[in-house]
């Protein structure tokens, strides 16, 4: 068995970049037990290794020192809450439940509807004849994943190759395959493109605002929401070549909240784990926190107005899209065409292989969107149910109390039909999933 929890993971995956930012912030203040190793998901690991044990050969997956594998973002940080409740992430829903609710709402907008354009910026600009270009780039980051003992060259030759051959970029317009079938499923075309732009853009200038003030989403410490928005704005956002660069000239103060996040090589982003210092008598240094608000959370469950411009975000863009996938994945389930507790589409950016008929076209399990006042088709994922379900466990806890219900209740009010929310159990009847490993199945 191991000694320490091991991260298996690829510095440029989407959720790779969330969840090891949060075990760095947990392993930090000394609130992950053994701590964690962060190891290079390599091609033999994942066959020798990841497909054995979890019949998964996605990243990040953690293996706990007693030998389980949890896999998928979010299930790994409540496996690590739970048994590592020291230096919580998730606000207290008893004495917190707005900024509780806040954290699960944002991590959802982070992980399943910022991922569409994160998605878009790493692989458009990698396609032949787009400038500027980042192919080399791309190629190269994940070139270890496949021959890391390999000489530079060699790892972005092979890399090239499957980037052509296998993920598409070479003729991704007339024969869209691999990521780009799966850009073009998640409602990725020429019409919509300007739009998802647009969104992405908007929700990047309301965090530039909300960090000039507040190191954190929530002040002076991360939280589940800082650790979900990671997602999609540190490995694509930040660390790629094209949009990396449009951060950091356009968004400086989010670049910054990256590193400050990553928790790692941030001296100047002023980061949880420093201090700064005065000068005091003879030379004496003076400590004070580096981040904001005293280094906490901002006290009284105080959620702040940009932060509640990012909630109507969800709420006008993502949660129509939710509600129509508890619809869809209903409908589906009492149609018959499903065997009682029968498999469903897995978590992907893609299609789930022997799904493909059901999430494109027209299929069982697509349906119609908006964003920007453009209309398209995208495929449903049942994933978002689960993702919903703890939403739905979260509200239960937040509104346990009086008092906790009418937080809630006033914070909803506020947010465009955000009082829908309130009856998320009740939506969710009759499409509930179970999940297991990296499988779902349906519940009813």
């Amino acid at each position: 068995m191991p000694n320490s929890y091991r991260l298996f993971s690829w510095e440029h995956s989407y959720f790779s970049g969330k969840v090891r930012a949060y075990l760095r912030y947990k392993d930090f203040f000394g609130a992950l037990g053994p701590g964690y190793e962060d190891i290079l998901a390599s091609a033999d690991l994942i066959a020798g290794v990841l497909v054995p044990a979890t019949q998964s050969n996605t990243v990040p997956q953690l293996q706990a020192p007693d030998g389980t594998f949890v896999q998928d973002s979010s299930e790994i940080i409540d496996y690590c809450e739970r048994a590592h409740p020291k230096q919580p992430v998730i606000p207290d829903p008893a004495t917190r439940p707005r900024q509780c609710l806040a954290s699960y709402l944002i991590e959802l907008l982070a992980d399943e509807w910022m991922v569409v354009y994160a998605f878009w910026e790493r692989w458009h600009y990698s396609l032949e004849g787009v400038e500027p270009n980042q192919f080399a780039f791309n190629a190269q980051q994940w070139a270890p994943a496949f021959q890391p003992d390999a000489d530079g060259s060699t790892r972005r030759a092979v890399a090239e190759r499957m980037l052509r051959d296998v993920l598409g970029v070479k003729d991704a317009e007339s024969n869209p395959r691999g990521v780009y079938a799966g850009l073009l499923a998640m409602g990725v075309t020429k019409r919509t493109e300007p739009v998802w732009e647009a969104s992405n853009d908007a929700l990047l200038e309301i965090l530039e605002r909300h960090f000039d003030t507040h190191d954190f989403i929530f002040g002076g410490l991360p939280s589940l929401a800082d650790f979900g928005l990671m997602g999609p704005l540190y490995a694509h956002l930040f660390r790629d070549a094209v949009p990396g660069f449009a951060m950091r000239t356009r968004f400086p103060l989010v670049a910054e909240w990256v590193e400050r996040t990553n928790g790692n090589n941030a001296l100047n982003a002023r980061s949880y784990n420093q201090k700064l210092y005065s000068a005091g008598k003879d030379g004496a240094l003076i400590p004070r926190p580096a981040t904001s608000h005293g280094g906490q959370w901002v006290s009284d469950d105080s959620v702040p107005d940009t932060l509640l411009e990012i909630l109507n975000v969800f709420f006008r863009e993502m949660w129509p899209v939710l509600e129509s996938t508890l619809e869809r994945v209903q409908s589906f389930v009492a149609s018959g065409e499903l065997a009682p507790e029968g498999e469903l589409p897995g978590k992907t950016f893609t299609p789930t292989p022997g799904f493909d008929a059901l999430q494109t076209g027209d299929g069982a399990l697509t349906h119609e969107f908006e964003i920007g006042g453009v209309r398209e088709r995208r495929m449903v994922l049942p994933y978002h149910v689960w993702m919903l379900q703890r939403v739905a466990d979260a509200m239960r806890a937040c509104t346990a109390t009086a008092s906790g219900r009418e937080a809630i209740e006033e914070l909803l009010a506020r947010l465009d039909g955000g009082l829908a929310l309130l009856d998320l159990d009740e939506k969710l009847a009759g499409c509930r999933v179970r999940k297991v490993g990296g499988r779902l199945f349906s519940e009813a």
